[in-house]
């Protein structure tokens, strides 16, 4: 018996133990069992004794770990409702035209993947012909986020069902000829047949989390039934690394998301080699997922290993199947059978002797082909297993070879995921290997033809039968005819326009009230979807908790610790803010989901995600790419924007750069308000283009970012100049001039143009004063909104110039007469208003806060970047003093005047 002095002490030992004896009897058969029948006996009793007491409802912490062999035994798999035969053939022709096309697309040099879709074929033909609902049923059918690296395999079946020509196939990865087939999983590029971006790996896991929460959540609010809608994420085991693939795995199991399974691919190999050439990934992921929360499902062996495991009277085969690690498993796949009896077989007396009952092709069978991943009995039972599966979320570890069925050039090979083509007699093999009837004949000129049994096959009868009966064609992408939303009442928007009298504001909070008063609508309101990073309260959006609620799918089962203020911390099953805690990468994928729904679920969605600017672009620019391509509309919202109005706060919290980064994303209207009737102007906009009547020639897909700042300042009343709305959002307009501003400057007095962006406005409608008082200087005050639009602008009119059409760009013909020189500041590094100084024909220099930020007050941080008015002041005059009309030493003494 082991020595109790010898076991470690444990959380155990703090519990009372009413009954010692008893345990001493407990841990006395356990001793017995371990010294009479070895560990792993005693580790088999003890695995099956917590699983009897997990089923029994018994309160224990969960296995994270379970044997390395399938978790649905043979006997328990149900049949496959279905022709099996014919689904064999399908899937041939498939596999067929995957690597027809990307090897024939590989003499043009655009590359391709082969061998992902070839271990994958089956967890998409059985997902295809048993369970994934199309869009042409009842509600919005399944979302199904698609292996990026796989494309080849959905645009195959996609020609099969004559959704696509040969043509396309031909123009694999080679679009700008108009009817060519984009690489991966691009809506942007084919928005009939994809819906999601995947292949940014590590996007599709998080972003699947937060569609199937999504999709609870518009349940939920009742604005659609969503509850026969499942969310399919295929993914791989390599993909599994990246942070965002793992990130949000307690939110899908704490929220009970079982409309959610994902299936990973585990061919057990990544870009370069094996996934964990020294461990065994499919264990690692089971831990992490049962460990998160998830349910499990492993589907490792094929039909061919049952021989073996009912040989196995001892457990020397499962516990050899635990150990070995995966890059030997690939060796295995490379090997012969005499090198698999020896190092496999051999490495335990037990597994040798079995191993002499077994014929090579017997271990060959098993070894190189037979994976669970590879039988459609074995995916059929997964999946059914995984919707059966209630509370919560599922995974599918689906073992599989990497290039199964291209050759022994091909699977398991490290390489495989750059090798693009087959030659003709590799063709020649995977046809005999698939029974196709491909003559050698068809190979013209050592070109590998394309295969199709007929419109009127058994085969595409049954495919297009199968997907009939589910819903309709799948993947893709529908855009329901929907009336466009109606204008919100004017009221919300015209009440900016006599601006804040002597009350300072933020644009944060104006940008706030805003939203307050819209959501409010009776015909739009609803739609709107505040989204937030727990941040609420430092964007004062605080008054929103009890008026909308914080959406939790369990309503709020606490009284809240603030109940008897006004503005106390309310959730609700049907709240309306999405509140996501410090997550950046979970709101933008909230964000992603509701921007979509018009197309998804034919449901016209308003999100606006606020957050700090400086962790927004620059932590989830990728997210925002991703955000572009699936034709996502709304508004992310930057706050507490510009490198010098967070005051204190320091350098990883000092935006200097967001619109810059912005700026590189096409689909992204970047603007940067100075007051509050710009944002409601430009929200107002925004509105209209992506959710009401866009303009001919403008496209509805885009989403605004605008940057709006934590300091009050006082808001002025809009210009009542004619075009200052149109200024507002083409992105420029004057705001002032020295005599409206009633400097009265002197007759001749030299004159400047000041162009502000954001908070920057203040600092030049500051140095207009200095000039004109001080120096004698007239200067006209500019809002800059958006100097990326006036840049995107400029760059159509000079592409319409080379096709032969006269275009003047906006910001040429807005400071067309301006008399001077013009200086552009901003909050932001100088390049972000250097956009557009090619188009301007003044002379031109700029100002801002370039480097990184620092803790202090806003006006020594102003100084430090040689921003704040009396820098603009002497910026001026040494503009003007270099066109000789002021004096050279009225620079020297502004700087000394002003200490700088």
């Amino acid at each position: 018996m082991t020595d109790p002095k010898a076991i470690q002490p444990s959380e155990l030992d703090q519990l009372p133990d009413r009954d010692p004896e008893e345990t001493a009897e407990w841990q006395a058969s356990l001793d017995a069992v371990t010294k009479a029948a070895g560990p792993h006996r005693a580790a088999y009793l003890m695995r099956r004794t917590l699983e009897r007491a997990e089923g029994a409802g018994i309160a224990l912490p969960k296995l994270l770990e379970t044997d390395y062999v399938n978790s649905i035994p043979t006997a328990d798999e149900p049949a496959v409702d279905g022709d099996e035969a014919l689904e064999q053939r399908i899937t041939a022709w498939n596999r067929w035209n995957a690597a027809a096309m990307v090897t024939r697309g590989s003499k043009h040099g655009v590359g391709g993947h082969i061998a992902t879709f070839a271990s994958a074929a089956w967890l998409y033909e059985t997902g295809f012909n048993h369970f994934f609902k199309g869009k042409e049923g009842d509600g919005s059918g399944d979302q199904l986020y698609i292996q990026g690296h796989a494309s080849p395999g959905i645009y195959a079946r996609a020609f099969l069902d004559g959704r696509l020509s040969e043509e396309q196939l031909d123009n694999f990865r080679r679009e700008a000829g108009g009817n060519g087939l984009p690489s991966y999983p691009h809506p942007r590029r084919l928005p009939w047949l994809w819906e999601f971006p995947t292949v940014s790996m590590g996007l599709g896991p998080i972003s699947a989390i937060y569609q199937a929460r999504f999709n609870r959540y518009l349940t939920s609010r009742g604005i659609k039934d969503l509850t026969n809608s499942h969310v399919w994420a295929f993914l791989g085991d390599g993909e599994m690394d990246e942070p965002e693939s793992t990130t949000a795995l307690t939110l899908a199991s704490r929220e009970g998301l079982d409309n959610l399974t994902f299936v990973i691919n585990c061919n057990l190999q990544r870009l370069d080699g094996p996934v964990r050439a020294n461990f065994k990934i499919v264990q690692e992921l089971e831990a992490q997922f049962r460990g998160a929360g998830w349910n499990v499902v492993k589907s490792l062996w094929g039909t061919a290993w049952d021989e073996l495991f009912q040989l196995d009277t001892n457990g020397a085969l499962v516990r050899r199947l635990r150990e070995v690690p995966d890059a030997q498993v690939q060796t295995y796949q490379t090997r012969d059978a005499a090198y698999i009896r020896e190092d496999f077989f051999g490495k335990d007396p037990q597994l040798a002797e079995m191993a002499k009952l077994l014929s090579d092709d017997k271990i060959l069978e098993c070894f190189h082909y037979s994976r669970g991943g590879h039988e459609s009995r074995k995916v059929y039972a997964a999946y059914r297993a995984a919707l059966a599966h209630k509370g919560a979320p599922t995974v599918i570890l689906a073992q599989t070879v990497k290039g199964h069925t291209l050759g022994t050039g091909f699977a398991s090979k490290n390489a495989n995921h750059q090798m693009k083509k087959l030659s003709v007699d590799e063709f020649k093999d995977m046809r005999d290997l698939l029974g196709l009837p491909i003559k050698d004949s068809d190979f013209v000129d050592g070109v590998v033809p394309y295969g199709h049994p007929g419109a009127d096959s058994p085969e595409v009868r049954y495919l297009q039968e199968r997907r009939a009966a589910l819903g309709g064609p799948a993947p893709a992408r529908r855009v329901h005819p929907v009336a466009p939303l109606p204008a919100p009442a004017e009221k919300a928007f015209a009440s900016f326009d006599k601006g804040s009298g002597s009350q300072n504001v933020a644009t944060t909070m104006a940008f706030v009230r805003l939203v307050k008063d819209l959501v409010r609508d009776k015909e739009t309101g609803k739609r709107w979807v505040p989204i937030v990073p727990d941040e609420a309260r430092t964007f004062g959006m605080e008054s929103l908790f009890p008026s909308l609620g914080i959406y939790s799918p369990k309503g709020q089962t606490y009284e809240p610790v603030d109940r008897d203020q006004l503005m106390y911390y309310k959730e609700a099953k049907n709240g309306q803010i999405l509140n996501e805690g410090i997550t950046e990468a979970g709101s933008m994928a909230d964000f992603i989901a509701a921007s979509t729904s018009y197309a998804t679920h034919g449901e016209t969605m308003i999100p606006f995600y606020i957050f700090y600017s400086m962790f927004g672009w620059q932590r989830t620019a990728d997210q925002m790419w991703q955000l572009g391509d699936q034709l996502g509309r709304g508004f992310l919202v930057g706050a507490t924007a510009g490198r010098t109005t967070l005051t204190g706060e320091g350098l990883q919290h000092a935006d200097g750069h967001s619109p810059a980064i912005a700026a590189t994303n096409p689909a992204s209207l970047t603007y940067d308000p100075a007051f509050a009737y710009e944002v409601a102007a430009i929200v107002k906009d925004g509105l209209r283009r992506m959710y009401g009547e866009a303009a001919p020639g403008e496209d509805p897909n885009v989403f605004y970012y605008l940057t709006v700042y934590n300091e009050p300042m006082p808001q002025p009343a809009k210009p009542s100049a004619a075009g200052v709305d149109e200024g507002i959002v083409k992105g420029l307009y004057r705001f002032n001039t020295a005599e409206s501003a009633g400097l009265a400057p002197a007759a001749n007095a030299p004159r400047i143009q000041l162009l502000g962006s954001g908070t920057a406005i203040h600092w030049a409608l500051k140095a207009q004063k200095l000039l004109a008082e001080e120096w004698g200087v007239s200067a006209d005050v500019w809002s800059a909104t958006s100097w990326t639009e006036l840049r995107r602008d400029a760059m159509e009119a000079d592409a319409a110039l080379l096709r032969g059409e006269e275009r003047i760009p906006y910001v040429r013909q807005a400071l067309q007469g301006a008399e001077g020189p013009v200086l552009a500041v901003s909050d932001y590094m100088r390049q972000v208003p250097d956009q557009i100084a090619q188009w301007v024909e003044q002379d031109w220099s700029s100002l801002g806060a370039d480097g990184f930020g620092l803790s202090d007050t806003r006006e020594a941080a102003r100084r430090h970047f040689g921003v704040d008015a009396e820098s603009i002041v002497v910026a001026a005059l040494a503009q003007l003093a270099g066109r000789g009309e002021v004096k050279a030493t009225a620079v020297k003494e502004a700087r000394e005047r002003y200490g700088l």
